[in-house]
Parts: structure tokens; C-alpha cells; sequence
């Protein structure tokens, strides 16, 4: 089941990427283009939430704190991504917030919550980073440099702060009331800030709306999954997985959108494909015995 909804996640993140990328197009990469993403994206996620979890709700403090922390990073997550767009392509992209999605939440968990090194995510998590490292083309841009480590530690950060909060011992909500927290978070977090920029906002077009509300809300249904799985799968096992998935449904959606992928893409998807079978059969073998 669980590995059934990091797959769900994993081709949802894909098609987040790709209307991430859709949205800077139309809407560009400024303050005010940021606070509008987060704000009709978590409006249409916080009501996806609410259907998910049948309308149900509840507090904690630990719950609102950790669902506050969560919204900033996640609104600074998408200034960089959208200004790292003008600079990079998807599949870069791709790489650098999957690369830091994976690193940060696998080092975090073995770290501090004494998870275990299995062959299985140790092979996956090597072969994944050198799938990454395929990516890098020579000649990219120089500049944004700034933009891509944001977008590789604030992605990774996202990891780190699910596995806290579905760790830690305080008393707190479930994973949906959580996520529908970071929704409400983030929408007020936004809607104040662009209430004090009224005037220099300008009204986003139909195409940017739409693109924003889509990808608002298959990105907090798909990190709801993540959460869900955390409670039961370690971090180690899960992030490299997602890393992996993702990389591979990235180079679909290219082929899809008629970008010819290089045989440095199509290998690295490869090794992919081989981590994720190494993590899932030796995981398969120990949850078995």
C-alpha cells in the first residue's frame, strides 16, 4: 500500500514540475508571481485536503508550529524554483530538487532517528547520484547559482521537517489535518504579504491561474502521501525512491512534450530504474523475513 502512494506521489511530483515550469512562462519569476503561486495553489490544495479528509479537522500547537515552518519554506522553495526557471531547464531542474529531496531527509533520518543503512537504499541512493551527476551538461549558465542551492536544501528541508513532525513525541494531528494546516498557513502567509503589494500586483492571466491552482493542489495531495508514508516507511528508504521515481517520470513527461532526451538522460533514467529495483527488492526481502 504505502509503496503504491510514494508511486502515486512520485508521477504526481513529475507533472507538478512540468506546471511549475508552465506557470514562470506565463506569470514570471518576480515576489509578486511567487505569493500568487502560493496562494491559488494552496487555496485549491487546502480544499482538495478538506475532501480527502471528509472535512474533518483539529489542532495542536506543535501541529500549527511545524505547519507554519513548513509554509515558509515551502514559499521561499517557490521564489527559487521559479527564478532557478530562468536560468535551467526542467530536467535540471528536476535535478537539483531531487538531488537535495533525496540527500538532506536520508542523511537527516540515519543521523538522528538511527535508521537503518540497508544494501537496498545504500545501493539505490549511489546509483541515483550517479544517475544525477549524468545530468550535468557543460556550457549551463553560470548564474543563479544562488536559486539552484536554494532549490536543493529548501526541497530537501520539506523531507526534514515531514520526518520531524511524524516523529517527534509531541501531541499532534494526522497526516491529513497537518497538510490541510500548511495549506491554511500558506494561503494567509501569502494573501497578507500581497495584500501590502496591491498596488505593484498586476491580475494574473487564465493560463497562470490555472497552472497555479493545479499545482498547488497536486503538490499537497502528493506530499499527503508522503507524510502518510513516513509514519511507516523510513526516510532513507522513501526519499530515494521519490528521487528516482521522479526522475524517471520527468523524462517521460519530456518525451511526452516532444523533448528528445540525450543518452546521458536515458542512462541516467537507467540507473534509476536499477536503484529503485535494488531498494524494492532488498527492502521486499527484509520486511519478509
Amino acid at each position: 500500500m504505502y509503496y503504491g502512494l510514494l508511486t502515486l506521489s512520485v508521477v504526481m511530483f513529475g507533472v507538478q514540475f512540468m506546471m511549475n515550469s508552465r506557470y514562470q512562462r506565463y506569470a514570471g519569476s518576480g515576489m509578486a508571481a511567487t505569493f500568487m503561486f502560493a496562494l491559488f495553489g494552496n487555496t485549491a490544495g487546502l480544499v482538495c485536503l478538506l475532501i480527502i479528509n471528509k472535512f474533518a479537522f483539529g489542532f495542536t500547537p506543535f501541529t500549527l508550529i511545524m505547519a507554519v515552518l513548513t509554509a515558509l519554506n515551502s514559499i521561499l522553495y517557490t521564489f527559487c524554483s521559479l527564478k532557478a526557471f530562468e536560468h535551467i531547464n526542467l530536467s535540471l531542474y528536476s535535478i537539483f530538487a531531487m538531488l537535495g529531496g533525496m540527500v538532506l531527509p536520508f542523511v537527516f533520518g540515519v543521523l538522528f532517528y538511527s535508521e537503518p543503512l540497508t544494501v537496498g537504499n545504500v545501493i539505490c541512493f549511489v546509483l541515483i547520484v550517479a544517475a544525477l551527476s549524468l545530468t550535468v551538461e557543460r556550457g549551463e549558465k553560470k548564474n543563479g547559482g544562488i536559486y539552484y542551492a536554494g532549490v536543493f536544501l529548501l526541497n530537501g528541508m520539506s523531507g526534514v521537517l515531514s520526518k520531524i513532525f511524524t516523529s517527534a513525541g509531541f501531541e499532534k494531528c494526522n497526516a491529513a489535518v497537518y497538510s490541510i494546516w500548511v495549506s491554511i498557513a500558506t494561503v494567509v502567509i501569502s494573501g497578507v504579504i500581497l495584500l501590502c503589494m496591491l498596488r505593484t500586483v498586476k491580475k494574473p492571466s487564465l493560463p497562470a491561474f490555472g497552472f497555479a491552482a493545479g499545482c498547488g493542489a497536486i503538490s499537497r495531495v502528493a506530499n499527503y502521501f508522503l507524510v502518510v508514508a513516513l509514519a511507516v516507511l523510513p526516510a532513507a528508504v522513501q526519499y530515494p525512491f521519490v528521487t528516482g521515481g521522479t526522475m524517471i517520470v520527468s523524462t517521460v513527461i519530456s518525451v511526452l512534450c516532444h523533448q528528445k532526451p540525450s543518452r546521458r538522460e536515458l542512462l541516467s533514467v537507467a540507473l534509476s530504474f536499477v536503484g529503485l529495483l535494488a531498494l524494492i527488492l532488498f527492502e521486499t526481502v527484509i520486511y519478509t523475513i
